[in-house]
């Protein structure tokens, strides 16, 4: 069991140079941050961009993964996604993770002047979205004429430092989704259930993530994959679950959730006055309990 924090874009780099320092320091795994152009109760305040971000904090760590949870075709383009992220990966020395997903119906779908694409579209561009950036980070020049996406002679030079591209973390919960997640990923996303209201019973979002984890497990037959070769991770904080309510509450929950296959449980550095105030003084000893808890 890997534990890893989610450190929201919000602070100037002078305070934030420390917080993505910090993560490394306490032993987190990786570090992610959302690539959001703004966010909920967020949008009327700071709020930095995902790439310049991830790029100033490789330079102040040397161990942390870093990534995206998660990047979506809502305002990216995977020429353009691909060009960063090769560049990021070169930057921090191979240690980015790209975590991307189908996107949603937030202030970053309508930002750029257009209606916000219904739940169909959204996942009709996500299937060609992910493979397109899957080919670009992995061939030197690419050409592609789609329905949502084109490139021409897209150079892609000199390619990832990890081979054959950076890992892909897919976030997916219906079965087109999980296709892409067992077709592309190195690793597969969820935050609890799908469905609007299933999350207020924490009895049961264990069943449902393992409803999850059986449906990738089909989607990884179907492509001749085994399950075990992605990565399973949890990003916490949607649901009505209180793993940070004590170190024991979160070595409990991570327990509950290792048993059903997750091995990658991200948390949210707590913001003071926010949403994700809770957990101060939880946070800070995760890595060292989790790593007592469950080895490593």
């Amino acid at each position: 069991m890997r534990v890893s924090a989610l450190i929201l874009p919000v602070y100037p780099w002078r305070e934030g140079r420390h917080v993505w320092r910090e993560a490394e320091d306490l032993g987190f795994h990786a570090a992610y941050t959302y690539d959001h152009l703004s966010w909920r109760t967020f949008r009327d305040g700071p709020w930095f961009g995902a790439v310049p971000t991830l790029t100033a904090a490789a330079g102040v760590t040397e161990r942390l993964r870093l990534g995206t949870m998660v990047t979506s075709p809502n305002f990216r383009h995977p020429v353009t996604l691909a060009k960063d992220v090769m560049t990021l990966d070169d930057v921090s020395d191979g240690r980015v993770t790209v975590g991307i997903g189908a996107g949603g119906i937030g202030f970053d779908a309508a930002v750029l002047g257009q209606a916000p694409w219904s739940t169909a579209e959204r996942t009709e561009r996500f299937e060609e979205f992910v493979p397109l950036l899957d080919r670009l980070l992995t061939d030197g020049d690419t050409t592609h004429h789609g329905k949502h996406y084109s490139a021409y002679e897209a150079r892609m030079l000199p390619g990832c430092v990890q081979r054959p591209r950076a890992p892909l973390a897919i976030a997916a919960t219906g079965p087109r989704g999980l296709a892409l997640a067992a077709r592309h990923g190195q690793a597969w996303i969820t935050t609890g259930p799908a469905r609007k209201g299933d999350e207020t019973d924490p009895e049961l979002l264990p069943g449902i993530i393992a409803g999850q984890l059986d449906g990738l497990g089909r989607a990884c037959a179907a492509e001749g994959r085994d399950p075990a070769e992605l990565s399973h991770i949890l990003l916490t904080g949607f649901t009505q679950e209180r793993p940070l309510a004590s170190v024991q509450a979160f070595v409990d929950f991570a327990g509950r959730y290792a048993a059903l296959g997750i091995d990658e449980i991200v948390v949210h550095r707590p913001v003071p006055g926010t949403c994700f105030d809770p957990g101060q003084g939880v946070y800070e000893k995760l890595p060292a309990a989790v790593a007592a808890a469950f080895g490593g």
